[in-house]
């Protein structure tokens, strides 16, 4: 059941056309399916009532009837664009109701009038919020609920429907359809950049792109001289900040203002926001520390777990700001150009300070190393001779030292080196004695464990550590060693992919231990694969005897195989299994050929990240229950959406659609709450009033308020009408007018509020119908005013038993 609002009932049968072509129009037609109607309710004796939509849809025009004991109710509708003038107003109405129910009783039964005029404030006129937002409305309904004819005037010369008056008020707040919010609009723009397919030449042209491609092939040149085994140039005169001052200096020589879709002024103010530390004059050296506070606040744990949940960026990251510097510059200066313009120009600020950091960090690991590469190998050689556990832990922070420089430094590295490159190296490196297997790289101890045909003991080897890799890096290897299959040749495929590490490993592990076999790397590396056991030998005596695993035993195992091909190699001299420099290449390359639809993309977590963290600052202002708990929804739902491989474009938009719901709501009660001076004023019971009014007007689809127009709500309601009337009609305040005009009267009256925006009449009375002896049965009319439209829907009741 539903309440069908013109009749007052709340249940019924409607029957509706099928399509607009459909509609029932002709005025026989329609008396022809209503007497239908009638006939059925009669046969069938159902009390419900049964409506028929009639003429067009549009016009929302319904007619039925209603048959219960002794009594039949007729249900009329009558729909007009403009109102008659000699209906305009209550005794007009009267006329109408009067003339149809057709009484002859003298004196007429009294008739019941409720009166309901609803006023519209569009323009607050508040200049102490300049963020008012748009579209919403204040609703205020004045109304009398019980009244009877003769105790209110009202026609077409006068009237007493004073709203101030009134006994009852209701107040509603409504919002437009299409809300302009800015945060919503923000990431509205953000999300169409999504699904566009350009690339940044597309946009930029190609002359621009290739502009740019030269300057970045400038910083690029000075990092890959600065990463060479043997620098070709001394590194005083590389020169890398000139090289960059000279790039940027060619920027702002050949780009000209009118040319770049980001006018240079706002372009010089995003990077500096994105890369506070870079500017051209701070070297790294002079770079300020910022203190650190280890205790976080609950705001900053919130961040965190948003950052956890959403696959985001912490705040404040670098990766964060693009996102925001992004969307701000979309949205505000130009677009899918000014995207494009900013993502080139960030990628080339990126080069540079990583430039930098290479520069600094190499003339910095070149001062701190040992005068002589002779001279380090012997330290490190007399460090692994010496005796005894204290001797190992002694030599285990040089080490570490060692290896934390190994690539770094090409005094202590030799990257790509052939076989027999490598051979003389060793010994040249070694000397005659090289044959006897000296001992290189090692950590520390391991367990009191002796190797299995010496007594010498076994020794963690100082080992690289794997390449790292990010979690997209590890779901594409995923999928490739599962495209292998599970053959076997597959198998053994997939194994040697996987194998680089632990062929860096047995290396480290053959330098540390000389005279070692695959069972005692096995011991220290997967000591699962090695079975010890008790045996008694032949004197009776119990003997501790140990065996590879069935599995490392299979032939063509992998381990085996591994073992047989590494080479007596420390850690220092191999091939490093992560190369930064040629990662960091890769990085700038792919960063490079982004397009500004998948830069959008990989970036969106993070601006729905910062939007449900600004919703949730502001809510945890205003306090707003309904808000709190959709944005907890919100985050779980973010979470799913986000996390998935490839994003559902419609559920994403349906979401960035729920972010403007719970931003209008929270804008709305932050100027409903400024609006009625909720924390302007002491505290108090007004106060308290005034905040369990706004709070109620938020929660709630109408509030009463409390006094009408006499009490606190009511005068600053009665105010706004008033501030906003004035403002309309241009007439100054009391306070504005000169005191001249003061004395001689003149004080600005005007109506305290607009014309009602509709007015809703109800009228109702008792009387016998069809005769005078008929039994007294209800009548109805609800009578509606509106500025486009008139409408009038009766409900008049006849006696069948005695008419």
């Amino acid at each position: 059941s539903r309440k069908l609002v013109p009749y007052g009932i709340q249940e019924f049968v409607v029957i509706t056309p099928g399509t607009n072509s459909e509609a029932v129009i002709s005025e026989s037609k329609c008396n022809l399916l209503l007497s239908s109607v009638s006939i059925s309710l009669a046969n069938s004796g159902c009390q419900i009532p049964m409506f028929v939509q009639i003429q067009q849809k549009w016009r929302r025009i319904y007619a039925g009837e209603c048959h219960g004991p002794g009594v039949r109710t007729s249900f009329e509708m009558v729909q007009l664009r403009k109102v008659p003038s000699q209906y305009n107003h209550l005794s007009g109405l009267l006329d109408i109701f009067k003339s149809k129910i057709g009484c002859n009783l003298l004196p007429l039964p009294p008739v019941d009038i409720a009166i309901r005029f609803t006023y519209i404030l569009q323009d607050w006129q508040q200049p102490i919020w300049p963020q008012q937002p748009p579209g919403l409305e204040l609703h205020l309904a004045a109304t009398w609920l019980h009244l009877t004819e003769g105790i209110v005037v009202d026609n077409d010369v006068y009237s007493d429907l004073d709203p101030l008056q009134a006994p009852h008020w209701s107040v509603r707040v409504r919002t437009s359809e299409n809300p302009q919010c800015l945060l919503g609009d923000f990431v509205t723009e953000f999300f169409k950049l999504c699904c566009r397919k350009e690339s940044v030449e597309d946009i930029l042209g190609r002359g621009y792109a290739e502009e740019e491609g030269k300057e970045a092939a400038d910083i690029s040149s000075a990092l890959s001289k600065l990463t060479e085994p043997v620098a070709a140039v001394p590194l005083p005169k590389l020169s890398v900040s000139s090289m960059v001052h000279s790039a940027r200096k060619h920027i702002h020589r050949h780009r000209h203002i009118d040319e770049s879709p980001l006018h240079i002024d706002i372009l010089k103010s995003i990077l500096l926001y994105l890369f506070p530390d870079a500017a051209v004059e701070k070297s790294s050296d002079s770079q300020s520390k910022m203190p650190t506070n280890s205790s976080k606040t609950s705001e900053e744990k919130l961040c965190d777990n948003l950052v956890l949940q959403l696959k985001s960026a912490p705040t404040d990251s670098l990766t964060y700001r693009l996102a925001l510097g992004l969307c701000m510059v979309n949205y505000s200066y130009g677009g899918l150009p000014a995207v494009a313009h900013l993502w080139q120009e960030f990628v080339l600020e990126l080069r540079y300070p990583y430039t930098v950091f290479s520069e600094d960090l190499k003339r910095r690991r070149r001062d701190e190393a040992p005068s002589g590469m002779g001279g380090s190998r012997q330290r490190e050689h007399k460090a692994s001779c010496g005796q005894g556990p204290s001797s190992a832990a002694a030599t285990s922070s040089n080490q570490a030292k060692s290896w934390d420089s190994w690539s770094d430094s090409e005094d202590e590295f030799f990257e790509c080196l052939s076989d027999q490159e490598d051979t003389e190296s060793l010994r040249s490196e070694r000397g005659p004695d090289s044959g006897k297997g000296k001992a290189e790289g090692r950590l520390h101890p391991y367990n009191d464990l002796t190797l299995l045909n010496s007594m010498e003991p076994l020794y963690v080897p100082v080992t690289q550590e794997p390449a790292p890799m990010t979690e997209d890096q590890l779901e594409e290897q995923s999928e490739v060693l599962a495209k292998l299959g599970t053959s076997a040749e597959g198998s053994h495929l997939r194994a040697r992919m996987q194998s680089a590490c632990l062929v860096s490993d047995m290396e480290s592990f053959k330098a540390a231990n000389p005279g070692c076999v695959l069972e005692d790397f096995v011991r220290w590396y997967s000591p699962r694969d090695y079975e010890e056991k008790y045996e008694v030998d032949e004197k009776g005596n119990k003997v501790l005897t140990g065996e590879l695993s069935a599995r490392m035993k299979i032939p063509g195992n992998m381990w085996a195989e591994a073992w047989e091909i590494s080479r007596v190699t420390p850690a220092r001299r191999q091939r490093r299994l992560f190369d930064d420099t040629k990662e960091a290449e890769k990085i700038l390359h792919y960063l490079t050929m982004q397009k500004p639809g998948d830069l959008a993309r990989h970036l969106l977590p993070c601006l729905l990240h910062a939007a449900l963290l600004k919703l949730q600052q502001e809510e945890s202002v205003e306090k707003i229950p309904s808000v709190e708990k959709n944005i907890q929804q919100a985050i779980t739902q973010a979470n799913l959406l986000l996390h998935s491989g490839s994003y559902d474009y419609k559920k994403l938009e349906d979401f960035i659609n729920q972010l403007v719901v719970m931003e209008t709501v929270i804008t709305r009660a932050r100027s409903l709450k400024d609006k009625f001076a909720v924390d302007k004023g002491e505290p108090g019971e007004a106060t308290e009033e005034l905040k369990k009014f706004v709070s109620s007007l938020l929660e709630e689809p109408e509030v009463v308020v409390t006094g009408a127009g006499q009490g606190l709500t009511g005068r600053i309601i009665h105010r706004l009408f008033l501030n906003a009337q004035r403002a309309a009609l241009l007439v100054p305040g009391d306070d504005d007018l000169e005191p001249e005009r003061k004395k001689a009267g003149e004080s600005g009256k005007t109506s305290d509020f607009p014309s009602p925006a509709g007015r809703e009449i109800i009228l109702r009375t008792y009387v016998p119908r069809p005769a005078p002896y008929s039994k007294a049965l209800p009548q109805r009319l609800f009578c509606v005013l509106m500025k486009e439209e008139f409408r009038l829907a009766g409900a008049f009741s006849s006696d069948t038993s005695f008419f």
